[in-house]
Parts: structure tokens; C-alpha cells; sequence
């Protein structure tokens, strides 16, 4: 028999409430033991928690959830106690005195839903993904993920596929012995809108952007005002500042969000080619490094000189610029904060182009590349007029879609997945 869980799913204390949960086959018992009683199903009810010895330990609301219909699709109760620190290890302490019982491990709880039947893979990471989220982009990117946004799309496909090997298996059935029959017509056209559409769903932004945020790189020759700026951008003083020429020397990184749109911001070293000094030339190559990386590259050096597609920025707008410019997508003061706004609003909408959208699914690693093998597949059994190799082809298909909601799947991708959860979630 599964072991019965326990764990404060709640914050941290102290905190005003502590909601410690349990899940299990003897989930009941908790409220035997601690209430004497369970209380009327998913209905609060006010009790006072005992110890084996009698003593109170704290008077809490409580509620008892039979499985299957739960969180976990075990019998579930919770315990919504005073949030400070001596009442919670109080309540877990005489839980765990509780024959059968025993503390969670991190993710606990998720595993047993996706177990249980009561989420698949996908929204399993959704709420990984919900939980870590800090921006406004990524909480309604997790969401969607968490509420089975994807994965209904991945049944819906998984659905049509077999449809599709139906016919396959139809026209093997029906082939003669030393003939192997042609495919009814129309079929391969079926097959390539039906790659196009997961190819449209690759092409999508995906959810490691929304962790990383729009990388925006400031570049340009020494003194052209990117620290300045930089510290504007993050309404910091992250990176110092000096008219002294070469004062930055590394690459620094900040995150911050502006209007809900994660951004990494980078301050780099000045570009140039007449150093002989070891430790400015080392900058000098992690700059060039970074504009490799970037999402997008704000040039404040001569027009024309940054990478292909750099914006072109004026940054000392406050007095004789360093570098004058003809058709500069803005011109800028870090020193004085003149047109700092309205370059964060061109850059928050810039991002919004490039990372996924409000609610928008987004694909992390291990989804993008099972997709991909999928559409590798449905594109193998397009060229094939065996309808044997078409067979194979749409089964290696079917595999991924299985695989990416968790129908098919490893125990150690498993215990990655679910330890990276909090205890109690």
C-alpha cells in the first residue's frame, strides 16, 4: 500500500495561515487522530488539533476530500493552522507520530496527480513553471500550459494520427499478397498539412525566453554613455560610471521586468581595437560574445558600425554627442532620463514580438524536441509510398505524442521533473 504524505503546502512561516496537507490511502486518520472526528466532505469546519498526549495544539479550519475526485486523487485532507513556526512543526511532528505517515519529498503531491490520472506531463510542467514564474509573461504562459492548453492540442493531433494509421492499416488489409496497394488520394496532402501545423507551433517562441527575458546588449566604442544608459534602463546604479574611457571591463547582467516583460539586460565593454591591456581585451572578446547572444543590440557607436540590425541609438542627447547620427531609431540621455521611457516602451514592444504571447502555450526544451521528432516523422511518411514505411512513420510520431503527456515516459525524466518542485506542492 502507497505510503500516506504529509507537508505544509503553504508558505514558509510565519505567515497569518499555515495549510498543511496530507494525501493517502489513510489521509482520514489525520482528522481521526488529530480532530476526533471528520468533518462533512469539502466543507471547512473549526476544530481544535490534539496531540497523542492531549494537548491542544492549535484551533484550525479543516477539510476532508475523499479520493478519486481530489488534487493528488487520493483521499486528501488539510489543515488550516495559525502560521507561525512552533504551530506547524507542532501539527507535522504529531503527524508524523502517526503510524503509515510521513513527510513528502519535493513535488510529492504533483507526482501523485500525474500518477492518478489528474494532470498529464505537460500541465505537470506547466505548474513547475507556475510556481518559479516572476513576471506577468510567464505566469500567463504557465497557465495556459498548466490549464491543458497544449495537451489537449497534443490529443487532438494524437487523435487525427490514428485516424490516419486507420487508413494505412485499412489499405494493408485490403492489398493484395505480392501487391502492396497505393493510399487513397488526397492522403499525402493530409499528412503535409498536418506536419505544417506542427511546424507552426515550432516556430514558436519558447518558454526558456520567457526565464531569460529579452536579451537587450548595449554595445559600442569606450565613453559612448552604455553604462549610463544601462543604469537608466534598470533605474539602478548596477554598473559604474566614469568619464574615464574603459572603466567597464566585463559584461554585467540584470533582469528586471518592465511592464510584465521579462528583460536581461547587458552592459558590456567598449569596442575597440587599440588595447594592449590583457584584462580590457578579455572584455573586449565577451563583449563581441554577446552580441552573438542578443536578442537585440543597442549600437551607440558610429552609424553603421554594430552588428545587422542593431539599433542605432543617440545615448548623451543632453549634450554634443559623441557619435551624431542620421537616422537613429532614438536619441537618449541615461544622465538625465530625457526619452529613457519612450526607448523602454519600444523595447517592451519589441519583445512582445519575440517572446511568446499573453496566454500564449509556449514549448520548453523537451517538448520542442519531441515535437520535432514528430514532424521529422509525419515528413518521412509523406515521401513513402510503402504503406508499411508510412506505418512506421506516423507510429514514430504517435511515440513522441505520447511521450510529451506523459502516456509514455521514464521514471528518471520523471523524478527530474517533479524535483524540481517545492515540498508540499
Amino acid at each position: 500500500m502507497r505510503d500516506t504524505i504529509f507537508a505544509l503546502s503553504s508558505g514558509a512561516p510565519p505567515a497569518g495561515i499555515g495549510v498543511v496537507r496530507v494525501s493517502g490511502p489513510a489521509a482520514g486518520r489525520a482528522l481521526d487522530v488529530l480532530v476526533g472526528r471528520r468533518p462533512q466532505e469539502r466543507k471547512a469546519s473549526l476544530a481544535r488539533l490534539y496531540d497523542a498526549s492531549g494537548h491542544i495544539l492549535d484551533e484550525a479550519l479543516i477539510l476532508w476530500f475523499p479520493g478519486p475526485e481530489t488534487a493528488t486523487g487520493e483521499d486528501l485532507a488539510e489543515f488550516h493552522c495559525h502560521g507561525g513556526r512552533a504551530v506547524i512543526a507542532a501539527v507535522e511532528r504529531a503527524l508524523g507520530d502517526v503510524e503509515g505517515f510521513r513527510p513528502a519529498e519535493p513535488g510529492e503531491f504533483t507526482r501523485r496527480a500525474f500518477a492518478n490520472g489528474r494532470i498529464d506531463l505537460s500541465e505537470a510542467e506547466g505548474l513547475g513553471d507556475l510556481l518559479s514564474a516572476e513576471t506577468e509573461l510567464q505566469r500567463s504562459a504557465a497557465i495556459a500550459m498548466a490549464g491543458g492548453v497544449f495537451s489537449h492540442q497534443v490529443e487532438d493531433w494524437r487523435e487525427r494520427l490514428l485516424t490516419y494509421a486507420a487508413q494505412v492499416e485499412a489499405s494493408l488489409d485490403f492489398s493484395d499478397d505480392d501487391d502492396v496497394s497505393e493510399m487513397p488520394v488526397g492522403f499525402a496532402d493530409q499528412l503535409r498539412n498536418f506536419q505544417s501545423e506542427l511546424v507552426d507551433w515550432l516556430e514558436r517562441p519558447r518558454s526558456e525566453k520567457l526565464g531569460e527575458g529579452y536579451r537587450t546588449v548595449l554595445a559600442g566604442p569606450p565613453n559612448a554613455g552604455k553604462s549610463t544608459l544601462f543604469n537608466a534602463l534598470l533605474e539602478s546604479e548596477a554598473a559604474i560610471t566614469s568619464p574615464t574611457a574603459g572603466t567597464t571591463r566585463d559584461v554585467i547582467e540584470r533582469s528586471v521586468a518592465l511592464d510584465g516583460v521579462p528583460f536581461t539586460f547587458v552592459d558590456t565593454a567598449g569596442l575597440h581595437d587599440a588595447s594592449r591591456d590583457a584584462i580590457e581585451l578579455t572584455g573586449i572578446e565577451r563583449a563581441r560574445e554577446q552580441l552573438d547572444r542578443a536578442d537585440c543590440v543597442l549600437w551607440l557607436g558610429p552609424e553603421g558600425e554594430g552588428p545587422t540590425g542593431a539599433w542605432e541609438i543617440v545615448s548623451q542627447s543632453d549634450c554634443k554627442p559623441m557619435h551624431d547620427k542620421q537616422d537613429p531609431v532614438i536619441c537618449v540621455s541615461g544622465k538625465t532620463g530625457d526619452n529613457v521611457t519612450e526607448l523602454k516602451r519600444l523595447l517592451v514592444s519589441a519583445a512582445r514580438q519575440s517572446l511568446p504571447k499573453p496566454g500564449e502555450a509556449a514549448l520548453n526544451q523537451r517538448q520542442h524536441d519531441l515535437l520535432g521528432l514528430a514532424c521529422s516523422a509525419l515528413g518521412d511518411a509523406v515521401v513513402q509510398s510503402d504503406p508499411l514505411l508510412i506505418a512506421e512513420g506516423l507510429r514514430t510520431a504517435r511515440q513522441s505524442f505520447d511521450q510529451l503527456t506523459g502516456r509514455a515516459t521514464t521514471e528518471d525524466m520523471l523524478d527530474s521533473l517533479f524535483g524540481r518542485f517545492c515540498i508540499g506542492k
